[in-house]
């Protein structure tokens, strides 16, 4: 524990999760509007990689948004944090799937401090694998919250993430049009869609 933030109640780190268009964003934004409503101060940050609706702010497929900050490394989120923790309770972080596994320690440092940590992200990847350093957030999480999409398909509850072409990058940045949620029985890795638009990470604002 850090002598300069002493605490004597650790806080809590609530992991919001599932696939894309499963309103994970929009949990986040919710949570952060209540934690507000109850006068409690609110810090909110992103990865800049995410610029898909607004620089400032994060947002749902919904269209709700919520200000945040964007950093581009977990050293950028920390240098930008801790000289303003004496005035936070809440720190809220968007898209967590795409920060470095350093985010881990960080997260465990700011539950020692005392704060509330709210985090939503991709729990696999387009391949059904484990996505960056979420699972490891979900097994040390006070809460998780696992949400379903609706399969594109058929309707039924959807876990996975489908990307529609060619390309086997990890990350490329997008949503409907370059990504649909599928159910177990529909989801295809690896699906060549002729039609699909490739969105391309260099469009950074």
């Amino acid at each position: 524990m850090s002598p300069t933030h002493p605490v004597t109640v650790p806080g809590v780190l609530e992991v919001i999760t599932g696939p894309m268009f499963s309103g994970k964003s929009e949990e986040l934004i919710r949570r952060l509007k209540r934690a507000r409503i109850a006068r409690q101060r609110v810090a909110c940050y992103k990865p800049d990689i995410d610029l898909r609706y607004h620089r400032t702010s994060i947002a749902s497929h919904s269209s709700q948004t919520h200000d945040a900050s964007t950093v581009r490394t977990v050293e950028d989120l920390r240098a930008a944090l801790f000289p303003l923790l004496d005035q936070i309770d809440v720190v809220g972080i968007d898209e967590v799937q795409f920060f470095s596994p350093e985010i881990i320690p960080l997260t465990v440092e700011l539950i020692h401090l005392g704060k509330r940590v709210l985090i939503a992200g991709l729990d696999t990847t387009f391949e059904a694998e484990p996505f960056g350093p979420v699972p490891h957030l979900m097994a040390i999480a006070d809460t998780v919250t696992k949400l379903s999409a609706v399969c594109m398909v058929c309707g039924q509850p959807a876990i996975h993430t489908q990307r529609l072409g060619a390309s086997q990058e990890l990350v490329v940045v997008g949503a409907a049009g370059l990504y649909e949620a599928r159910c177990r029985a529909h989801f295809t890795p690896h699906q060549d869609e002729q039609h699909s638009e490739q969105l391309e990470l260099s469009a950074r604002a």
